[in-house]
């Protein structure tokens, strides 16, 4: 089977091409620009610089890979960046998804669609999967209208959102919330931490399973992908700390409204994960194990 890759030079990018391969999928790995990703090219695997937004681009590599499965993964994911840039967010998060969207329904058997805990308004947290949306961000919002695009497709599709994803990358850097504590308190930074939102923190590692099993069972619908530990950003940093043997006291307890940043946050998301264990047979570690795999 033939599984393409949007976004692979991200995280969950390289997780996931690496958790196929070593499964003996074919793989055809897809990002902008140069590959980041630490594979050679193979009969199993093959790279291309693609725009996920530009029409040409994408229908070229779908027409000539011809993909069974479609893991769309590439996204503009910093809040802030969406505010204060919203037609790039809206031609990346919206524009781009209907147009790998569009040539999956073409070519392909399977759409997966990866999105967000951002597209609930964080009034009450552990969000299950019929509860209601209610992004208050541009990010949430463009996100909310793919995957309601993804639902009125012509391709069988599901909906895979997950919730403050953190790991190592197999190659190259890039900050999710537990390196950017390790780094700044290994450089000895005196760091704010809110504690008065929640989240339940998803080892990269478990989103790449969680997403296997659904292209192994060929499920469809929305699937909530995510750790099982309901923490504050604050409570990770601690733990980050313990974990990496670090100065806590470099951690400074804040709120919210500490910050004035153009995007909001929900205060509370986190996910019931019932579903997916029940019909996926998925099953996440513990935080504190996701930190052992990053020591």
């Amino acid at each position: 089977m033939k599984v393409l890759i949007t976004g692979a030079n991200g995280l969950l990018g390289q997780h996931l091409t690496k958790l196929l391969l070593d499964k003996n999928y074919q793989v055809v790995a897809t990002s902008r620009g140069e590959s980041r990703l630490p594979f050679e090219p193979s009969g199993n695997y093959t790279y291309h610089s693609m725009d996920i937004a530009n029409a040409f681009d994408t229908y070229a590599i779908m027409n000539r890979e011809q993909p069974d499965v479609v893991v769309h993964a590439a996204a503009m994911t910093q809040v802030d960046d969406c505010e204060l840039q919203p037609e790039v967010c809206e031609r990346i998060n919206v524009q781009g998804t209907a147009q790998i969207l569009t040539d999956a329904e073409t070519f392909s058997s399977h759409f997966i669609y990866v999105s967000t805990d951002f597209v609930f308004d964080g009034e009450k947290g552990n969000y299950s999967e019929e509860e209601d949306t209610n992004p208050i961000s541009l990010y949430g919002f463009t996100k909310l209208q793919a995957e309601s695009m993804v639902q009125v497709s012509d391709v069988p599709f599901a909906i895979v959102r997950t919730c403050l994803v953190y790991g190592n990358l197999l190659k190259g850097t890039r900050s999710n919330i537990v390196s950017w504590v390790r780094e700044s308190l290994e450089k000895d930074k005196t760091i704010q931490v809110v504690s008065d939102q929640l989240r339940t923190p998803t080892y990269v590692g478990d989103l790449a399973k969680g997403i296997a099993l659904i292209i192994e069972k060929k499920a469809t619908g929305i699937y909530h992908i995510s750790g099982k530990d309901w923490l504050t950003p604050y409570d990770i940093a601690l733990k980050t700390a313990q974990k990496f043997q670090l100065d806590a006291s470099k951690i400074v307890k804040v709120d919210a409204s500490t910050f004035k940043q153009p995007g909001r946050r929900p205060l509370k998301t986190g996910f019931v994960i019932e579903k997916a264990r029940k019909e996926l047979g998925y099953e996440p570690m513990s935080f504190d194990e996701g930190l052992d795999f990053m020591g």
